[in-house]
């Protein structure tokens, strides 16, 4: 005892110190005494109540074997969550409603004084007497306690839940805090919003994606930037990680021609020329000053309004981030079909970030294509938190 009391920071348990033999070994102690300086430094700052399930997830596995424990590393690690708690706070709760129901994947869903947002959300399995550690009654927990920290409440202890829940399966229903818990025999799980809470919940995503953001529709509600960074409101620079994932697997040919059009700084251009070596590589941008900093990497790049450019059906791939503002974006798709190569080299392919509202509220209508979903806040390094996601068509469709 005395030996793990030795290795703890706090009385944080880092992990096991003893070795084969029944002795302490001095690399697990090494280890276990950094581990234990982690979790003291996490719990300390109230990490656990700042950040994202997915994100408290992610450390509980890395403070196992942390890096070292350095000034510059405990900042790069938990800096962000300290600078910006609210932000971190609203993120979380973003994530636990957003694959509940395809309203809260739209934008156009969660503006304030809107009516569409959902009163009940089902989720599958959180009613079952034996759930604990299943998806959804992870769900159900990260949903409650999402909702509990925007208020400014405490986490639900796993009793407390639990008692929660088995009263729901007695009674067929129990509610507390604005929060009906209603279970089925099946194990699904129903939980339903009174009209405070359904409002909490619609200010806080309001808030967390912006009130208006630029793929929204007019309408009575006043304009009010949300989390504004980037200056020019139809510019969101791509993300390297977006980028990335955009140009994803395209199945290469030595003479692929590739087509970025409003290519701004060369994001996207950058993740192609680094994943096809060889691809003959274009890109339209319409300001000026982006174009010459693409042109400087070395891209062919034209200086004009995409929408002007008239069609050349010489691509194999059109990869895009188009402008959002109103559905300009649907504009930019229907015009860049008409850049893909004809059936003599096979059917070619468009990959572009659309705004989420564009798949869930099938205004995508008349193109056959793939959605995929980006993950929450993928471009909150630009200055924006609009829902997004990849949609892929391809030629002939």
């Amino acid at each position: 005892m005395a030996c793990e009391i030795g290795v703890s920071i706090g009385g944080a348990y880092g992990g096991d110190i003893w070795g084969r033999g029944g002795k302490p070994a001095v690399f697990d102690a090494k280890r276990v005494l950094r581990s234990s300086a982690w979790r003291h430094v996490y719990r300390g700052l109230n990490i656990d109540k700042i950040a994202p399930a997915s994100d408290r997830s992610r450390f509980e596995r890395e403070m196992d074997d942390p890096p070292e424990f350095t000034i510059d590393n405990i900042r790069a690690t938990f800096g962000a969550y300290i600078v910006d708690q609210r932000g971190s706070i609203l993120r979380g709760l973003a994530e636990a409603f957003v694959d509940l129901d395809p309203a809260y994947k739209s934008h156009s869903k969660v503006r304030i004084g809107v009516k569409g947002l959902p009163k009940r959300v089902i989720i599958n399995g959180a009613a079952a007497r034996h759930s604990y550690g299943s998806l959804g009654a992870d769900r159900l927990r990260d949903m409650l306690n999402a909702l509990r920290v925007y208020r400014g409440e405490d986490h639900l202890e796993h009793a407390e839940l639990s008692e929660w829940k088995k009263e729901a399966r007695k009674a067929g229903d129990a509610a507390r805090d604005g929060i009906t818990l209603r279970a089925f025999n099946n194990g699904n799980m129903h939980v339903l919003f009174d009209p405070t809470t359904c409002r909490d919940i619609n200010m806080a995503l309001a808030e967390f994606y912006g009130e208006v953001l630029p793929d929204a529709e007019d309408g009575d509600q006043p304009r009010r930037a949300g989390r504004d960074v980037a200056k020019d409101l139809a510019y969101y620079p791509t993300p390297v990680a977006v980028a990335d994932r955009l140009v994803g697997d395209l199945y290469p040919h030595d003479d692929m021609r590739i087509l970025e059009p409003s290519c701004g700084c060369g994001r996207i251009l950058d993740s192609a020329r680094k994943a096809y070596r060889h691809a003959i590589i274009r890109g339209i941008e319409v300001d000026p000053g982006r174009a010459a900093l693409s042109r400087s990497k070395g891209y062919a790049v034209t200086t004009g309004n995409f929408l002007d450019v008239p069609p050349d059906p010489t691509f194999d791939a059109v990869l895009m981030n188009p402008p959002f503002v109103g559905r300009h974006w649907r504009k930019h798709l229907d015009h860049a079909r008409r850049f893909l190569r004809q059936r003599d080299r096979g059917r070619g392919v468009i990959r572009c970030i659309l705004p989420a509202s564009a798949w869930y509220d099938g205004h995508l209508e008349g193109v056959a294509g793939q959605w995929r979903d980006l993950p929450v806040a993928s471009f909150a390094e630009s200055g924006t938190n609009v829902p997004t996601g990849i949609f892929t068509t391809w030629g002939d469709q």
